[in-house]
């Protein structure tokens, strides 16, 4: 692709990185085959080649974002399935990112966008907050509807979804401390940093008592500084990249400062979505003259809960059921979040886990296809993403499962919501394969 920014442009760090991107895609088209808005709208601006085109235009020309092209880049999901499929290798993920920065310094949006755009990404992130606002939206749910426009839409959206979601209290592996081996007379197999997240303490505990359980049960330390928080990703694809960066220099801190202490075999995420953000924090704060450095260093020590868990059954193997457990040979279908397959490349490795423990699995058709969860897509562009869950929910159910596994508690809370079948995050079913409690929705 030719490109034509200007010599003054191409001065600043963020034009080189967009016109090296831009550069490499050949215009083949691959990414439509695998698009999830191109799949359902058939609109050539709604697939990654079509936004590649507008982010072009809009950057070379330096101009303000359109109401078109805001439209277009909006409903862009960020499940990076594009790159994927890509034979050029284009870096579509760090050029949308860029693209949602500059949409958001320049686009004239409707009030009702910014206000509930303001809403989620100074609400959201903070546990307290997020508690404050789905009570808030439980108590106002029977009269938003008496309402018209768009922000009423939205909030009536974000209300049902709080109906849905009952809250929960932290336990004592969402809160700061140390777990140690269960095995106390053996040196820890790996010292490993956990991160809380923001939202998931609050939604489902659970998954990070499980994460604890089995982790020191394998023989990892497993620590939460204190001091940790968010990791930026819902500020990111907001498009405010200044308040992602504040959370991201937060998180390396705290981790940091626990590495100087005692050395990090990994930073552990049960996050999915959080993850891939995460391992992009060298890119992220790379102009950081502080934390560039440790950033990087932190990047390279984040793993996936599975990745983490196949590391340690390298020396421990996880012991498969024995015949009189419940979960032995239970028809799982596996949900392959976004962010694990095509984020971090993480296709196989949580299926193998759970076959080798004992359970049956099997994959949807179509499992490179979004869920419609991704962030705050599902608020804010309700239709689409309830379109692409009916599908996902659809897939999965033909597979005849009795229960379906994923490992981003955002695809599990959206899925669930649709689903006839519990919806459960991977590692609470091998914690559960391995001795610990049944996971709710299986009793």
């Amino acid at each position: 692709m030719q490109t034509h920014f200007s010599p003054d442009q191409l001065q600043r760090a963020s034009v080189q990185e967009a016109d090296r991107i831009l550069r490499a895609c050949v215009h083949c088209g691959f990414c439509t085959a695998t698009c999830p808005t191109y799949a359902l709208l058939g609109d050539e601006l709604d697939s990654p080649r079509g936004r590649i085109y507008l982010i072009k235009d809009m950057l070379e020309k330096d101009k303000p974002a359109t109401a078109a092209i805001t439209k277009h880049i909006d409903r862009c999901l960020s499940c990076l399935s594009c790159m994927t499929t890509c034979p050029s290798g284009v870096d579509y993920m760090h050029l949308i990112d860029q693209a949602r920065v500059h949409v958001e310094k320049t686009a004239p949006r409707p009030w009702a966008d910014r206000l509930t755009r303001h809403m989620l990404r100074t609400m959201m992130p903070y546990p307290l907050r997020f508690r404050l606002m789905v009570h808030a939206a439980r108590l106002g749910a029977p009269v938003l509807s008496l309402f018209p426009g768009k922000l009423a839409q939205r909030l009536t959206t974000m209300a049902r979804a709080a109906i849905a979601q009952p809250l929960k209290t932290p336990g004592p592996a969402s809160l700061p401390g140390t777990f140690h081996p269960k095995d106390k007379a053996a040196p820890p197999a790996l010292r490993v940093a956990l991160l809380a997240g923001c939202v998931q303490p609050s939604l489902d505990p659970d998954i990070n008592e499980s994460t604890v359980r089995l982790l020191t049960q394998m023989g990892a330390e497993v620590t939460l500084p204190p001091g940790q928080g968010c990791c930026g990703a819902l500020t990111h694809h907001l498009g405010d990249r200044d308040s992602a960066i504040t959370q991201a220099r937060r998180n390396v801190k705290a981790w940091w400062a626990l590495h100087q202490k005692s050395t990090l075999d990994a930073v552990v995420i049960t996050a999915s979505g959080c993850g891939t953000t995460i391992k992009d924090y060298g890119h992220l704060l790379a102009d950081d003259p502080t934390w560039a450095e440790p950033a990087a260093i932190l990047a390279a020590l984040a793993c996936d809960v599975s990745e983490v868990i196949e590391r340690l059954s390298r020396a421990n193997p996880l012991p498969p059921m024995p015949d009189n457990h419940p979960g032995r040979a239970l028809p799982v279908a596996y949900h392959s979040a976004c962010s694990l397959q095509h984020g971090q490349k993480i296709r196989t490795l949580p299926q193998a886990l759970l076959r080798a423990v004992g359970f049956t699995v099997s994959e949807p058709a179509d499992p490179h296809l979004c869920c419609g969860s991704a962030g705050t897509y599902s608020l804010m562009q309700p239709e689409l993403s309830g379109q692409l869950r009916q599908r996902k929910v659809d897939t999965l159910a033909a597979t005849g499962a009795k229960v379906v596994a994923a490992g981003n508690m955002g695809c599990i809370k959206h899925i669930g919501q649709q689903a006839q079948t519990p919806v459960i995050h991977t590692v609470q079913l091998l914690d559960w394969a391995c001795g610990g409690p049944r996971p709710p929705g299986l009793e």
